[in-house]
């Protein structure tokens, strides 16, 4: 519809009350349009029942209307207000706005948001000095410890709608997933929560429900841990996480990842019974990221969540001849927001904020001393050439991929957004370098690129449209190993011949992905899906072996052979094995070290076999921001 029209246009006979409703529908403002279809049909109402459709009917003059000319006027009158008022439900509504920023603390130190009871914010801390639980005021102020956790290494997930309990996950052995616990805030005895096992979870507002996600299914018990039930399972490779309830416990929302498919997750919802299971604001993205942290206004009319590092927000109202609200981004800074959590009245809004930065660090294995590393670069994933003259590196978090000498000089860009790099290799003759693309919203994937630059990376199995992860090159350079995706039952280890380009599974590999050929070409180590152990095949005998278990990462050789460098999760060290008897030797201790990067668990060894860490020198403060709804 022309919004210039004037409806007398069509017909002069349209009582002027009626145009001033239809220009009122028609205002460019949004805030001068009638705000709703209800306000609309009361001011259709209120024009009838004055009789204005038949005052204005009868003629100046003497004459009457014929019947037909006067239907033609009202069925003119009506094709214009039905018009008018499909055009105003198809405007975009006004959306809510986030003001008056202030920054609650100020310490810098790494934290996370866990609920908040009137006017306490409870907080977990993962500073340097303390691991735990704390509060603040909401007004702001130093956070106080509450040494109330059983453990340290305990994760907290949620706390009560009555603010007298926190949910805990014991993900000690098994990196991240554990039996579900609770404790008091105010102290006393932990509780295990019957034999629920999960990695997210949280109660329902009555407290009488309990939402928890175990790998890729979706669990509802009683706020004890009783009588728990499958809601929704998706097939592996897929996993759920971050639960949430809507304000009336109706539906649960929930974050939906399917690693071969994107490595970013979205929202879905689900009715509280199992019924209706669907994808919140399907086809719409504002980046291939992470759909994060959802939550509920508490009167239910929004959803809010952060994603591209920003808050955004979709309407839920829903109405007759309504298009599907999108999300609407309400938040532009030069930080990193997430973590939000309103007040019980819906006025105040809580966020995290911080910025992603990182110090490249050597751990000292004689005196245990971690000091900076190649001038303390922002940067992860190091790999040094054979000859030792070079090394390449990724930048946090950009992501590009670099190399320099080891003494920092003719230092080159090697690649550029929106590529993601991972895991760079160099070749053995020091020309090329492998690396694993991980942008999210895509399939990994593996390119070279030459070692002088002056060309963009090219991938390496343009037609393979499986993941190709972790490539790692074979003594003599004739080969690359690729590895697939964690938790994929169909995943395997393939090595592409680089002369044929034919490529071929390694046996038994099935179910395995991070893949590291040892220094002499005799070995592969990988792992399993759960990372519960580390696999060692052997080509001399065609057979894998079974290592140690725990929930370990990041294999790495030794330039000897002997022993193969693990990240011991379980417990946050780095540990080795020795291959001649299998003796697991603890490397470096890692409680008191606060890490960051991509996946914030990178670890490799320098050329003196010195472990290599980013660790985590940006900030993360608590802010509060007004909430106002149009």
């Amino acid at each position: 519809m022309d919004a210039n029209l004037v409806p007398s246009d069509i017909t002069r006979t349209i009582p002027p009350a009626l145009e001033r409703v239809v220009h009122r529908c028609l205002e460019k403002p949004p805030d001068r349009r009638f705000q709703s279809a209800s306000d609309l049909a009361f001011a259709l109402d209120a024009l009838t029942g004055s009789g204005v459709f038949s005052d204005h009917a009868k003629p100046a003059a003497k004459r009457t209307p014929s019947f037909g000319r006067r239907l033609l006027t009202l069925a003119a009158a009506l094709a214009i207000l039905i018009a008018a008022f499909v055009y105003l439900r198809w405007q975009p509504s006004t959306p809510p706005r986030v003001t008056n920023v202030v920054q609650l603390t100020h310490d810098g130190q790494a934290k996370s948001t866990v609920g908040l009871d009137g006017s306490r914010l409870y907080l977990y801390l993962m500073g340097r000095n303390y691991k735990g639980m704390a509060e603040i005021h909401t007004s702001g102020g130093e956070p106080k410890r509450l040494p109330i956790l059983p453990s340290p290494d305990m994760g907290v997930l949620a706390l009560s709608p009555d603010g007298s309990t926190l949910l805990l996950v014991d993900a000690t052995e098994n990196g991240g997933i554990g039996p579900l616990w609770t404790v008091p805030v105010l102290g006393g005895s932990a509780r295990r929560l019957a034999d629920t096992v999960g990695d997210s979870g949280t109660w329902s507002p009555d407290g009488k429900k309990l939402a928890y996600t175990n790998a890729n299914t979706l669990f509802v018990a009683n706020a004890d841990g009783s009588n728990s039930r499958k809601l929704v399972t998706y097939p592996d490779p897929a996993f759920v996480t971050r639960p949430v309830w809507s304000p009336d416990g109706s539906r649960l929302g929930f974050v939906l990842n399917n690693t071969l498919e994107s490595p970013g997750g979205f929202y879905w919802e689900v009715s509280q019974d199992g019924t209706n299971l669907r994808r919140l604001f399907p086809g719409w993205h504002s980046s291939p990221d992470w759909e994060c942290c959802g939550i509920w206004t508490p009167d239910g009319k929004y959803f809010l969540f952060a994603t591209g590092n920003q808050l955004w927000t979709v309407s839920e109202r829903r109405g007759f001849l309504q298009p599907a609200p999108k999300p609407v981004q309400l938040t532009s800074t030069p930080i990193a927001l997430g973590g939000p959590l309103f007040s019980k009245d819906g006025k105040r809004l809580f966020v995290i904020g911080g910025t992603d930065h990182g110090e490249l660090t050597r751990y000292d294995l004689p005196t245990g001393m971690l000091t900076p590393y190649f001038g303390g670069i922002s940067a992860e994933y190091l790999d040094f050439s054979k000859d030792g003259k070079w090394v390449t590196y990724v930048s946090y978090p950009e992501g590009t991929l670099w190399r320099s000498g080891v003494d920092g000089s003719e230092r080159l860009q090697l690649s550029y957004p929106p590529l993601y790099v991972m895991m760079p290799r160099w070749s053995p003759d020091g020309k090329q370098i492998v690396f694993m693309d991980y942008a999210l919203g895509k399939t990994p994937k593996t390119y070279l690129v030459s070692a002088q630059g002056g060309e963009s990376p090219r991938p390496l199995l343009p037609d393979d449209a499986g993941a190709q992860a972790d490539p790692t090159w074979s003594p003599d350079g004739t080969r690359i190993l690729l590895g697939g995706i964690s938790r994929d039952p169909g995943a395997v280890v393939r090595s592409l011949d680089l002369s044929s380009h034919q490529v071929s599974t390694l046996p038994g590999s099935k179910g395995l992905f991070s893949p590291r050929w040892s220094p002499s070409g005799r070995f592969v180590a990988a792992l399993p899906g759960d990372s519960s152990r580390l696999m060692l095949f052997d080509f001399q005998t065609q057979t894998w072996s079974e290592l140690p278990r725990g929930s370990v990462g990041w294999p790495v050789w030794s330039e000897d052979e002997k022993y193969v460098y693990l990240m011991d999760f379980a417990g946050d060290a780095i540990i080795k094995i020795r291959l001649a008897d299998r003796r697991v030797e603890r490397v470096a201790d890692l409680k008191s070290f606060v890490r960051t990067g991509f996946q914030a668990s990178w670890f490799g060894l320098a050329p003196d076999g010195s472990p290599l860490l980013l660790r985590n020198t940006g900030t993360t403060d608590i802010y509060s921001l007004d909430w106002q709804e149009p």
